[in-house]
Protein backbone atom coordinates (compact mmCIF):
# COMPACT_ATOMS: atom_id res chain seq x y z
CA UNK A 1 0.00 0.00 0.00
CA UNK A 2 1.69 3.36 -1.49
CA UNK A 3 2.42 6.52 1.35
CA UNK A 4 0.02 9.26 0.15
CA UNK A 5 1.76 12.53 0.63
CA UNK A 6 0.68 15.94 1.40
CA UNK A 7 1.74 19.39 3.26
CA UNK A 8 -0.85 19.40 5.78
CA UNK A 9 -3.14 16.33 7.84
CA UNK A 10 -5.56 17.87 10.07
CA UNK A 11 -6.74 14.70 12.13
CA UNK A 12 -10.70 14.77 12.74
CA UNK A 13 -13.66 16.04 10.73
CA UNK A 14 -15.65 17.30 13.84
CA UNK A 15 -16.29 20.99 13.76
CA UNK A 16 -12.98 21.73 14.62
CA UNK A 17 -11.21 19.65 12.20
CA UNK A 18 -13.40 20.62 9.68
CA UNK A 19 -13.50 24.25 10.07
CA UNK A 20 -9.49 24.25 9.85
CA UNK A 21 -8.92 21.55 6.66
CA UNK A 22 -11.21 24.59 5.02
CA UNK A 23 -9.29 27.71 6.08
CA UNK A 24 -6.38 25.84 5.18
CA UNK A 25 -7.55 25.06 1.78
CA UNK A 26 -8.49 28.42 1.78
CA UNK A 27 -5.48 29.62 1.83
CA UNK A 28 -3.91 27.47 -1.20
CA UNK A 29 -2.40 24.84 1.40
CA UNK A 30 -2.50 21.26 0.29
CA UNK A 31 -4.53 19.37 2.64
CA UNK A 32 -5.53 15.75 3.69
CA UNK A 33 -8.56 15.42 6.05
CA UNK A 34 -8.74 12.29 8.08
CA UNK A 35 -11.99 11.09 9.76
CA UNK A 36 -11.94 7.37 11.59
CA UNK A 37 -15.56 7.22 10.60
CA UNK A 38 -17.59 10.23 8.70
CA UNK A 39 -17.22 13.79 9.54
CA UNK A 40 -19.96 14.31 12.22
CA UNK A 41 -21.14 11.07 13.11
CA UNK A 42 -22.58 9.57 16.23
CA UNK A 43 -19.01 8.73 17.84
CA UNK A 44 -17.70 12.38 17.69
CA UNK A 45 -18.49 15.15 19.43
CA UNK A 46 -20.47 17.29 16.41
CA UNK A 47 -23.12 14.79 15.92
CA UNK A 48 -26.82 15.94 15.96
CA UNK A 49 -28.92 19.67 15.01
CA UNK A 50 -28.72 20.81 18.35
CA UNK A 51 -25.76 22.88 19.97
CA UNK A 52 -25.93 26.37 21.71
CA UNK A 53 -25.39 29.17 20.20
CA UNK A 54 -25.12 32.06 22.79
CA UNK A 55 -22.82 35.21 24.18
CA UNK A 56 -23.16 34.97 28.13
CA UNK A 57 -19.86 34.08 29.49
CA UNK A 58 -18.89 36.00 32.64
CA UNK A 59 -15.61 36.83 31.22
CA UNK A 60 -15.41 38.47 28.29
CA UNK A 61 -12.76 36.47 26.80
CA UNK A 62 -15.29 34.11 25.48
CA UNK A 63 -18.10 36.71 24.85
CA UNK A 64 -15.69 38.47 22.79
CA UNK A 65 -14.84 35.37 20.59
CA UNK A 66 -18.55 35.00 19.90
CA UNK A 67 -18.66 38.13 18.87
CA UNK A 68 -15.58 37.48 16.45
CA UNK A 69 -17.41 34.25 15.37
CA UNK A 70 -20.80 35.29 14.25
CA UNK A 71 -19.93 37.12 11.32
CA UNK A 72 -17.54 33.97 10.52
CA UNK A 73 -20.55 31.98 10.91
CA UNK A 74 -22.74 34.07 8.47
CA UNK A 75 -20.00 34.00 5.86
CA UNK A 76 -20.38 29.82 6.07
CA UNK A 77 -24.01 30.55 5.77
CA UNK A 78 -23.39 32.05 2.62
CA UNK A 79 -21.19 30.25 1.25
CA UNK A 80 -23.11 27.08 1.75
CA UNK A 81 -26.32 28.64 1.13
CA UNK A 82 -27.70 26.85 3.87
CA UNK A 83 -28.69 28.14 7.32
CA UNK A 84 -26.85 27.18 10.26
CA UNK A 85 -28.07 28.79 13.76
CA UNK A 86 -31.53 29.57 14.51
CA UNK A 87 -32.32 32.38 16.39
CA UNK A 88 -34.24 31.10 20.09
CA UNK A 89 -32.46 33.44 22.62
CA UNK A 90 -31.28 31.96 26.29
CA UNK A 91 -32.19 32.66 29.37
CA UNK A 92 -29.75 32.00 32.51
CA UNK A 93 -30.46 31.96 36.06
CA UNK A 94 -29.84 30.19 38.92
CA UNK A 95 -27.33 31.57 41.77
CA UNK A 96 -24.65 29.42 40.40
CA UNK A 97 -24.78 31.08 37.18
CA UNK A 98 -25.17 34.66 38.40
CA UNK A 99 -27.44 36.34 35.45
CA UNK A 100 -26.38 39.88 37.48
CA UNK A 101 -22.75 39.22 36.27
CA UNK A 102 -23.72 37.88 33.39
CA UNK A 103 -26.14 41.13 32.34
CA UNK A 104 -22.74 43.27 33.29
CA UNK A 105 -20.31 41.04 30.74
CA UNK A 106 -22.87 41.60 27.87
CA UNK A 107 -23.47 45.43 28.99
CA UNK A 108 -19.33 45.55 28.66
CA UNK A 109 -19.48 44.63 25.04
CA UNK A 110 -23.13 46.30 24.25
CA UNK A 111 -24.92 42.45 23.34
CA UNK A 112 -28.63 43.16 23.84
CA UNK A 113 -30.31 41.62 27.18
CA UNK A 114 -32.91 41.94 29.29
CA UNK A 115 -32.47 41.18 33.27
CA UNK A 116 -36.08 40.21 34.59
CA UNK A 117 -37.46 38.81 37.73
CA UNK A 118 -38.74 35.34 38.36
CA UNK A 119 -42.28 36.61 38.09
CA UNK A 120 -42.01 38.26 35.23
CA UNK A 121 -39.73 35.62 33.41
CA UNK A 122 -42.28 33.00 34.34
CA UNK A 123 -45.18 35.40 33.00
CA UNK A 124 -43.43 34.74 29.28
CA UNK A 125 -42.00 31.41 29.44
CA UNK A 126 -43.64 27.95 30.44
CA UNK A 127 -40.74 28.06 33.36
CA UNK A 128 -40.21 28.06 37.24
CA UNK A 129 -37.77 30.37 38.25
CA UNK A 130 -35.77 30.51 41.09
CA UNK A 131 -33.77 33.39 40.73
CA UNK A 132 -33.99 36.56 38.64
CA UNK A 133 -33.48 35.77 34.86
CA UNK A 134 -31.07 36.64 32.22
CA UNK A 135 -32.69 37.06 28.77
CA UNK A 136 -30.59 37.86 25.32
CA UNK A 137 -32.54 37.39 22.32
CA UNK A 138 -29.57 37.02 19.88
CA UNK A 139 -28.44 33.50 21.14
CA UNK A 140 -29.72 30.67 19.21
CA UNK A 141 -29.33 27.01 18.00
CA UNK A 142 -26.25 25.78 15.58
CA UNK A 143 -26.89 22.89 13.29
CA UNK A 144 -23.85 21.18 14.02
CA UNK A 145 -24.31 18.38 11.57
CA UNK A 146 -24.94 20.77 8.52
CA UNK A 147 -21.97 22.84 9.35
CA UNK A 148 -19.39 19.94 9.42
CA UNK A 149 -20.66 18.76 6.04
CA UNK A 150 -21.00 22.68 5.20
CA UNK A 151 -17.22 23.46 5.81
CA UNK A 152 -15.81 19.93 5.03
CA UNK A 153 -17.60 20.72 1.30
CA UNK A 154 -15.86 24.20 1.27
CA UNK A 155 -12.40 22.32 2.34
CA UNK A 156 -13.06 19.84 -0.79
CA UNK A 157 -14.00 22.51 -3.02
CA UNK A 158 -10.59 24.11 -2.63
CA UNK A 159 -8.73 20.71 -3.37
CA UNK A 160 -8.69 19.42 0.02
CA UNK A 161 -8.82 15.53 0.38
CA UNK A 162 -11.19 13.82 2.61
CA UNK A 163 -10.39 10.04 3.93
CA UNK A 164 -12.83 8.10 6.16
CA UNK A 165 -12.62 5.05 8.07
CA UNK A 166 -9.12 6.36 8.68
CA UNK A 167 -8.39 6.03 12.07
CA UNK A 168 -4.86 7.69 12.91
CA UNK A 169 -3.12 5.17 16.08
CA UNK A 170 0.21 6.54 15.52
CA UNK A 171 2.41 9.53 14.87
CA UNK A 172 5.99 9.30 14.30
CA UNK A 173 8.46 11.98 13.11
CA UNK A 174 10.33 11.47 10.03
CA UNK A 175 13.26 13.65 8.56
CA UNK A 176 11.02 15.79 6.87
CA UNK A 177 8.15 15.83 9.34
CA UNK A 178 5.75 12.88 10.31
CA UNK A 179 4.05 9.56 9.52
CA UNK A 180 0.72 9.15 10.46
CA UNK A 181 -0.47 5.07 10.81
CA UNK A 182 -4.18 4.02 10.14
CA UNK A 183 -5.52 1.22 11.74
CA UNK A 184 -6.08 -0.56 9.03
CA UNK A 185 -2.11 -0.03 7.88
CA UNK A 186 -2.68 2.68 5.93
CA UNK A 187 0.49 5.23 6.09
CA UNK A 188 0.14 9.21 4.78
CA UNK A 189 3.44 11.16 5.42
CA UNK A 190 2.77 15.41 5.90
CA UNK A 191 5.03 17.72 6.53
CA UNK A 192 2.38 19.46 9.47
CA UNK A 193 0.51 17.66 11.23
CA UNK A 194 -3.30 19.31 13.36
CA UNK A 195 -4.45 17.13 15.68
CA UNK A 196 -8.60 18.21 16.00
CA UNK A 197 -9.27 14.68 17.93
CA UNK A 198 -11.56 15.56 20.12
CA UNK A 199 -12.08 12.74 22.55
CA UNK A 200 -10.06 10.72 20.95
CA UNK A 201 -7.59 12.99 21.65
CA UNK A 202 -6.13 11.75 25.02
CA UNK A 203 -5.05 8.63 23.59
CA UNK A 204 -3.50 10.07 20.46
CA UNK A 205 -1.49 12.61 22.32
CA UNK A 206 0.70 9.33 24.25
CA UNK A 207 1.19 8.20 20.58
CA UNK A 208 2.42 11.39 18.52
CA UNK A 209 6.21 11.34 19.05
CA UNK A 210 5.94 15.04 20.53
CA UNK A 211 8.29 16.90 22.84
CA UNK A 212 7.75 15.53 26.07
CA UNK A 213 8.12 19.00 27.89
CA UNK A 214 5.20 19.97 25.65
CA UNK A 215 3.00 17.42 26.39
CA UNK A 216 3.44 17.20 30.21
CA UNK A 217 2.87 20.55 30.12
CA UNK A 218 -1.03 20.18 28.32
CA UNK A 219 -3.98 20.31 30.74
CA UNK A 220 -5.26 17.28 31.78
CA UNK A 221 -8.60 16.31 29.28
CA UNK A 222 -11.30 14.94 30.91
CA UNK A 223 -13.57 12.63 28.53
CA UNK A 224 -16.93 11.96 30.25
CA UNK A 225 -20.02 10.22 28.47
CA UNK A 226 -22.98 12.74 29.06
CA UNK A 227 -27.25 11.28 28.55
CA UNK A 228 -29.48 13.70 27.14
CA UNK A 229 -33.43 13.86 26.69
CA UNK A 230 -35.70 15.12 24.64
CA UNK A 231 -39.07 16.15 26.34
CA UNK A 232 -42.09 16.89 24.34
CA UNK A 233 -43.70 20.26 24.38
CA UNK A 234 -47.49 19.99 26.10
CA UNK A 235 -50.28 21.07 23.42
CA UNK A 236 -49.57 25.22 22.61
CA UNK A 237 -46.47 25.44 23.61
CA UNK A 238 -44.05 26.97 21.22
CA UNK A 239 -41.07 28.78 21.08
CA UNK A 240 -38.52 27.76 23.48
CA UNK A 241 -35.31 29.45 24.04
CA UNK A 242 -31.77 27.52 24.64
CA UNK A 243 -31.59 27.54 28.47
CA UNK A 244 -29.00 27.48 31.02
CA UNK A 245 -29.74 26.80 34.52
CA UNK A 246 -27.08 26.12 37.50
CA UNK A 247 -28.31 26.07 41.66
CA UNK A 248 -26.08 23.83 44.14
CA UNK A 249 -28.31 20.93 43.73
CA UNK A 250 -28.09 20.71 39.69
CA UNK A 251 -26.79 22.61 36.70
CA UNK A 252 -28.81 21.87 33.06
CA UNK A 253 -28.90 23.10 29.54
CA UNK A 254 -31.15 22.88 27.00
CA UNK A 255 -32.27 23.67 23.96
CA UNK A 256 -34.91 22.78 20.98
CA UNK A 257 -33.97 19.22 19.59
CA UNK A 258 -34.25 20.37 15.85
CA UNK A 259 -34.18 17.19 13.45
CA UNK A 260 -32.49 15.45 16.78
CA UNK A 261 -35.88 15.37 18.29
CA UNK A 262 -38.58 15.67 15.44
CA UNK A 263 -38.90 19.31 15.82
CA UNK A 264 -41.49 18.15 18.84
CA UNK A 265 -39.21 18.52 21.96
CA UNK A 266 -36.62 20.23 24.07
CA UNK A 267 -33.27 18.36 24.56
CA UNK A 268 -32.19 18.72 27.94
CA UNK A 269 -29.17 17.69 30.36
CA UNK A 270 -26.83 17.76 33.34
CA UNK A 271 -23.69 19.35 32.60
CA UNK A 272 -20.65 17.19 33.11
CA UNK A 273 -21.89 14.57 35.24
CA UNK A 274 -21.29 11.55 32.93
CA UNK A 275 -18.81 8.47 33.70
CA UNK A 276 -15.32 9.72 32.92
CA UNK A 277 -13.78 7.55 30.29
CA UNK A 278 -9.96 7.34 29.35
CA UNK A 279 -10.79 8.23 25.59
CA UNK A 280 -13.75 8.35 23.46
CA UNK A 281 -12.68 5.05 22.36
CA UNK A 282 -13.83 3.64 25.41
CA UNK A 283 -17.58 5.02 25.05
CA UNK A 284 -20.54 2.33 25.21
CA UNK A 285 -23.53 4.56 24.35
CA UNK A 286 -25.49 3.40 27.82
CA UNK A 287 -27.77 6.05 28.90
CA UNK A 288 -27.41 6.37 33.33
CA UNK A 289 -30.92 5.67 34.99
CA UNK A 290 -30.27 7.55 37.72
CA UNK A 291 -29.41 10.13 35.36
CA UNK A 292 -32.68 9.97 33.16
CA UNK A 293 -34.58 9.90 36.72
CA UNK A 294 -32.98 13.57 37.71
CA UNK A 295 -34.24 14.94 34.95
CA UNK A 296 -37.45 13.70 34.92
CA UNK A 297 -37.99 14.53 38.37
CA UNK A 298 -36.02 18.39 37.18
CA UNK A 299 -38.90 18.49 34.40
CA UNK A 300 -41.79 18.16 36.80
CA UNK A 301 -40.32 20.79 39.23
CA UNK A 302 -39.38 22.96 36.68
CA UNK A 303 -40.51 23.06 33.59
CA UNK A 304 -43.83 23.21 33.72
CA UNK A 305 -44.33 23.57 29.68
CA UNK A 306 -43.00 20.03 29.00
CA UNK A 307 -44.40 16.86 29.40
CA UNK A 308 -41.74 15.04 32.21
CA UNK A 309 -41.81 11.65 29.70
CA UNK A 310 -38.21 11.42 27.54
CA UNK A 311 -39.49 10.24 24.19
CA UNK A 312 -35.82 10.15 22.50
CA UNK A 313 -32.08 9.76 24.59
CA UNK A 314 -28.89 9.72 23.91
CA UNK A 315 -25.17 9.95 24.64
CA UNK A 316 -22.25 12.68 23.87
CA UNK A 317 -19.05 13.05 24.91
CA UNK A 318 -17.76 16.08 26.73
CA UNK A 319 -14.14 17.03 26.90
CA UNK A 320 -12.98 19.50 29.08
CA UNK A 321 -9.79 20.84 30.51
CA UNK A 322 -9.47 21.99 34.61
CA UNK A 323 -10.16 25.46 33.69
CA UNK A 324 -12.57 24.20 31.32
CA UNK A 325 -10.55 27.07 28.35
CA UNK A 326 -9.25 25.57 25.07
CA UNK A 327 -5.93 24.51 24.21
CA UNK A 328 -4.73 25.83 20.82
CA UNK A 329 -1.18 25.43 20.68
CA UNK A 330 1.68 24.36 18.23
CA UNK A 331 5.35 22.25 19.08
CA UNK A 332 7.45 22.09 16.07
CA UNK A 333 5.25 21.08 13.55
CA UNK A 334 2.24 19.38 15.14
CA UNK A 335 -0.70 21.53 16.41
CA UNK A 336 -3.26 20.45 19.25
CA UNK A 337 -6.75 22.12 18.38
CA UNK A 338 -9.22 21.42 21.51
CA UNK A 339 -12.01 23.52 21.50
CA UNK A 340 -13.83 21.48 24.45
CA UNK A 341 -16.84 19.75 23.30
CA UNK A 342 -18.75 21.38 26.76
CA UNK A 343 -18.83 24.90 25.09
CA UNK A 344 -17.07 24.72 22.05
CA UNK A 345 -19.17 24.21 19.08
CA UNK A 346 -20.29 28.29 18.95
CA UNK A 347 -16.64 29.20 18.09
CA UNK A 348 -16.08 26.79 15.21
CA UNK A 349 -15.55 28.94 12.19
CA UNK A 350 -13.14 31.32 14.26
CA UNK A 351 -11.67 27.83 15.58
CA UNK A 352 -10.43 27.26 12.06
CA UNK A 353 -8.98 30.36 11.19
CA UNK A 354 -6.79 30.33 14.28
CA UNK A 355 -5.62 27.05 14.05
CA UNK A 356 -5.00 27.59 10.01
CA UNK A 357 -2.79 30.45 10.88
CA UNK A 358 -0.93 28.23 14.31
CA UNK A 359 -0.63 25.86 12.17
CA UNK A 360 0.24 27.67 8.81
CA UNK A 361 2.81 30.09 10.58
CA UNK A 362 5.95 29.94 9.75
CA UNK A 363 7.46 29.38 13.09
CA UNK A 364 5.72 28.15 16.47
CA UNK A 365 5.98 31.66 17.78
CA UNK A 366 4.56 33.42 14.89
CA UNK A 367 1.67 31.26 15.31
CA UNK A 368 0.87 31.60 18.74
CA UNK A 369 0.77 35.52 18.17
CA UNK A 370 -3.13 35.59 17.30
CA UNK A 371 -3.85 33.19 19.58
CA UNK A 372 -5.43 34.35 23.44
CA UNK A 373 -2.78 33.66 25.75
CA UNK A 374 -5.00 31.19 27.63
CA UNK A 375 -5.47 28.70 25.48
CA UNK A 376 -1.48 28.24 24.89
CA UNK A 377 0.03 25.03 27.13
CA UNK A 378 2.26 26.30 29.96
CA UNK A 379 1.01 29.96 29.44
CA UNK A 380 -1.80 31.33 31.33
CA UNK A 381 -3.98 28.47 30.82
CA UNK A 382 -6.52 28.64 33.47
CA UNK A 383 -6.54 32.48 34.65
CA UNK A 384 -9.75 32.89 33.48
CA UNK A 385 -10.92 29.48 35.05
CA UNK A 386 -14.43 28.95 35.75
CA UNK A 387 -13.83 26.21 38.22
CA UNK A 388 -17.92 25.78 38.37
CA UNK A 389 -18.74 24.88 35.18
CA UNK A 390 -20.23 28.13 34.54
CA UNK A 391 -18.74 28.04 30.89
CA UNK A 392 -21.66 26.09 29.22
Amino acid sequence: MATEQSTFAVVGAGLAGAATAWRLAEAGHDVTLVERGLPADHEGSSHGSARIFRYAYPSTLYTDLVLRSRPLWSELEAAAGVRLISRTGCLDWGERRDPGALARSLETVGIEHELLSPAAASARWQIEFDSPVLWHPDAGVIDAERSVEAMVSLATSHGARLRTGWDVQRIDRTASGYRLYDAAGGTLDAERVVLCAGGFLPRLLRNTGADERFTAAMPRFTVTQEGAYHFPYRDGAEGWPTFIHKTEAIQTYSLPGGRDADFRGQKLAEYAVGRALPSAYEQDGQIDPANRERLIAYVKDNLPGLVPEPYAETTCLFTTTPSEDFVLDRTENLTVISPCSGHGAKFAPLIGVLAAHLAGAGTPAAGRAAVPREFLVGGSLGAASLRDGGRR
